[in-house]
């Protein structure tokens, strides 16, 4: 086993090795830490328990808490303080905002302790991982393969464990705490053989055949149940009649009685100090003694628990601290918690021992509670703010229902944020059953509204429950019709009524004194009006942008500061547009949260595509994907932001796979207000591949949806262009001519210069389609000039190749191949690869004579000839499979090539034939015409 996960960390990737308790994971993980140690990695290890599970930030402390000290003062400001605050090497807590800056420092500093040497992170029993120190891991894991040298990491997980009441703290996903692709492996019990050679190696003796089989039997092959039924034998003298072997009793209820036996033979003041360790989330040393117990030698010496050279203390085995703890009568394990509530001192772990104490209500340990969750939600563990505040909540005097009552709200407001819906929901519906306050119950709507995520179709009965208990209250009515807008758009595709409630939100917000629901309110007002293409957008945007700018509003993805750089690509000024987004990058990145920096590289990197930054864009759009992915959040517009940037700067076959990836998270969200952004991105990129037919049925379904929710702003949605291109290509011209001219009356009215220059060129080949040449060389030089004059670079790229192209094919390939190399040049100035690519294409093929061979043909035809003749060997073989139904991976499978030279080759097919479609490539292979 030990040889398979070499070989895959070899290669890449990471290890999940699985299995229960006592199978041997742990032994596997320590052999990987010697070995790769030996071999001069830095080895990174963590092994939690179940008691810390609820404790933020425990197994990073056990991770990178020494090697730190290296490197940390070299890291920026924000995330040396957000490191140095979660490793509690000072007591200013870090707020709830600054996630992303401990995220991108524990990262760096990972990079920089694996400078001169490769590493190695370990998790062993990763199922107790806290939430927030795997949240930090996986977050690390998308980017090991990217650091120089790659960090490996391998991880061991129980094969089924969990919180029953689905609210603890546990990493549940321990397969995100590897890097991809992760190599599973199921650690599997041991045969009697090899059992035979571990007990005699353990007790220095053989053992009796039909004894070894009863306890391979009763163990299962678990090593760790083997040895301690053989200890129990040995103990007993009972060799031969096996009677301690439990017999036919369950694993789980022999071991219990064999722990119990180990651990009563122990002095009392041992037993007394073991459970004060069972009941410490990190038992030490120094802990033990200041809660009264230091007795472990004994234990030590039995080998129950192991104290590292820091004073650390370990179990054996997780089975014995949860059978001791169990053991104990109730009396003794609420004197230990009572100890150690005194002895530790992180203001977490102690409330946590003072819940233990009591079951019943009690105001004092409910305050306690509260202020422990407030420190926790302070650190960025909102995972355990929420555990806390419920625990508060639950604690709370029944005399004292206000109190109960905002405590389980703010610890379900705790959930939301931490993404835990379910958990979420569950306390809010209890808010809902217990309380008839107006103000509680809008409160607790919210949170279940919230908690839907993008789905918000499956709360639809949520809606007018809350606005019947908000009961005409301004304050309440104002946060709820904001949600209403937002419905309305995503769920119900109609921005009229969505306009409506924001309108009526920010009223309403206003009357209430609250600004910042107001500035979101006036921001979504404005965002529907620049949609529906109304003027009066601009004055309401400068509303939202007036003082005062609350801060939880100003750096959000839902606020004013985020639409201005909008509107400044509305009125191409696309360096504003960067500015404005540079700013508030920078500003997430200090006090933002996570989802706002996810959305406003998902929107630079779509501003650097029209800059003519390729390489940026690929990189941004990156960037945004993993912290989707790394925080729960939907992908759709990050996938939409890929699929834009490959097209664009990477590869066509990608750029479809992310457009598709963009479509199914839409669809599966319910978000009627991204799905049509989805759907274009698809279609462009089926448009390039040759699927015309294809890109055509899409495109008029998104024209369908945008036109019934009242798009009236072709900048805001540029998608009329290439619907036109697609009509012309499967030979609609007078559509296509239908849909130019719609668009172009609104982008007129509207000033939107960009637009009608994109316009002119479609139009331009529309007239080229009817046979006029010369309106279409005019429209083309005509879309050139507007295009020079405007900051798309890639814009002007495309006018330039559709220039060259058509004077090379109508009898002007001198000029034709100047227009095209000023494409190229573009093009490669941008790193538009697979713009580039065809480009150098259409230039080779000038230099061939192809298209006056082609030109001839079609005027005159070619006698005998077949319309393949034109096509290289390569091409025609391209054809000929395109013909037969293959898709473009399996031609690059048939032919030996890769998939960018199969794309390469049928573009140039499609430009040879003048054919549009993978169709009509087939037709004319087929019947020669």
């Amino acid at each position: 086993m030990l040889s398979d996960v070499r070989g895959h960390l070899a290669g890449g990737g990471g290890a999940l090795l699985v299995g229960p308790t006592g199978i041997g994971k742990s032994t596997l993980v320590t052999a990987l830490a010697d070995e790769y140690a030996a071999a001069g990695y830095r080895v990174f290890a963590c092994c939690p328990a179940e008691t810390e599970r609820h404790l933020p930030f425990l197994g990073l402390i056990d991770l990178v808490a020494q090697g730190a000290d290296e490197v940390v003062d070299r890291l920026p400001e924000p995330e040396r303080r957000a490191l140095r605050s979660a490793l509690l090497l000072h007591d200013v807590p870090i707020g709830e905002r600054d996630l992303l800056c401990l995220r991108l420092g524990v990262l760096h500093t990972l990079r920089m302790l694996c400078a001169d040497r490769p590493g190695l992170v370990l998790v062993d029993d990763a199922q107790w991982l806290d939430r927030p120190t795997g949240e930090l891991l996986a977050f690390v894991a998308r980017r090991a393969g990217r650091l120089a040298p790659p960090l490996r990491m391998v991880a061991s997980v129980r094969a089924s464990f969990g919180d029953p009441r689905g609210s603890g703290g546990q990493w549940r996903d321990a397969a995100g705490l590897c890097p991809k692709p992760v190599l599973t492996l199921q650690v599997p019990p041991m045969s009697a053989a090899e059992l035979a050679a571990l007990l005699q190696d353990r007790f220095g003796r053989s053992w009796p055949r039909s004894q070894l089989a009863r306890i391979h039997r009763v163990s299962g092959g678990n090593p760790f149940f083997a040895v301690e039924l053989a200890r129990s034998v040995v103990e007993s003298g009972a060799l031969e009649d096996g009677r301690a072997s439990g017999g036919a009793l369950p694993i789980p209820q022999s071991l219990s009685v064999l722990i119990h036996k180990r651990v009563s033979a122990l002095p009392r003041a041992t037993r007394e100090t073991l459970l004060l360790a069972s009941a410490a989330s990190r038992p030490s040393v120094e802990l033990l003694r200041r809660a009264g117990g230091a007795a472990l030698a004994e234990a030590e010496r039995q080998g129950i628990v192991d104290v590292d050279g820091g004073g650390q203390i370990r179990f054996a085995h997780p089975l014995l601290s949860a059978v001791i703890y169990a053991e104990a009568e109730a009396v003794e394990r609420k004197a230990a918690h009572a100890a150690l509530a005194q002895a530790v001192r992180d203001p977490v772990e102690r409330a946590l021992h003072l819940a233990k104490l009591t079951s019943g209500r009690d105001r004092r340990i409910a305050g306690t509670l509260e202020d422990a969750a407030a420190v926790a939600r302070r650190r960025g563990g909102l995972a355990t703010a929420a555990h806390l505040g419920e625990l508060a909540a639950d604690h709370t005097p029944e005399s004292e229902r206000d109190a109960e009552v905002g405590r389980r709200l703010r610890a379900a407001e705790d959930a939301v944020a931490a993404g835990d819906y379910p958990l979420a929901r569950r306390l809010a519906h209890l808010v809902l059953e217990t309380t008839a306050v107006p103000r509680d119950r809008v409160r607790a709507w919210m949170v279940v509204m919230d908690s839907s995520g993008q789905a918000l179709a499956e709360v639809e009965e949520v809606f007018p429950r809350a606005m019947e208990d908000a009961r005409g209250e301004p304050e309440l009515l104002a946060p709820l019709h904001y949600r209403l807008s937002w419905r309305a758009w995503m769920v119900l595709g109609s921005a009229e009524e969505a306009l409506e409630h924001a309108r009526r939100s920010a009223e309403l917000a206003a009357v209430a004194g609250d600004r910042a629901t107001e500035q979101l309110a006036l921001t979504k007002q404005a965002n529907i009006e620049f949609f529906l293409g109304r003027p009066e957008g601009e004055q309401t945007l400068r509303r939202a942008l007036a003082d005062p700018q609350e801060p939880q509003v100003m750096w959000h993805h839902n606020g004013p500061i985020y639409l201005k750089h909008r509107h400044h690509l509305m009125h191409d000024r696309l360096q504003e547009a960067r500015n404005e987004l540079r700013t508030l990058i920078y500003g997430v990145r200090q006090r933002g949260v996570v989802e706002s920096l996810c959305l406003s590289q998902f929107c630079m990197s779509q501003v650097e595509i029209h800059r003519g930054r390729c390489r940026q864009a690929l990189s941004l759009a990156r960037q945004s994907l993993d912290l989707a992915e790394d925080s729960g959040l939907s992908q759709g517009p990050s996938w939409y932001a890929m699929a834009l940037a490959e097209a664009a700067g990477g590869d066509l076959e990608r750029a479809l796979a992310a457009a598709e990836q963009a479509l199914q998270h839409s669809e599966s969200d319910g978000d009627l207000l991204f799905l049509p952004r989805a759907l274009h991105a698809e279609a462009q990129v089926r448009l390039r591949l040759g699927d015309a037919a294809a890109a055509v049925r899409i495109l008029e379904r998104v024209r369908l949806m945008e036109t019934s929710q009242g798009l009236g702003d072709p900048a805001v949605r540029r998608w009329h262009a290439d619907l036109a291109d697609a009509l012309v290509a499967v030979g609609r011209t007078k559509d296509a001519a239908d849909v130019l001219a719609e668009a172009r009356a609104q982008a007129a009215r509207l000033g939107r210069r960009s637009v009608l220059a994109v316009l002119e060129r479609s139009s331009a080949l529309v007239r080229a389609a009817e046979g006029d040449r010369d309106a279409a060389l005019d429209g083309l030089v005509r879309a050139v000039e507007q295009s020079q004059a405007l900051p798309y670079r890639l814009e002007e790229g495309r006018a330039w190749l559709e220039l060259g192209l058509f004077r090379a094919r109508t009898g002007d390939p001198d000029a034709g191949r100047t227009d095209l190399q000023r494409a190229r040049n573009i093009f490669a100035r941008a790193q538009a690869e697979p713009w580039l690519d065809l480009v150098q294409d259409e230039l080779r093929g000038l230099d061939h004579g192809r298209h006056d061979h082609q030109s001839a043909d079609r005027d005159h035809g070619s006698a005998g000839a077949h319309p393949l003749d034109v096509l290289t060997d390569i091409e025609r073989e391209v054809a000929v499979l395109v013909a037969e139904g293959a898709t473009n991976r399996e031609i690059a499978s048939r032919l030996f090539l890769s998939v960018k030279t199969v794309e390469a080759a049928l573009t140039r097919t499609f430009r040879k034939l003048g054919v549009r479609s993978r169709v009509d490539v087939a037709r004319v292979a087929v019947s020669g015409r």
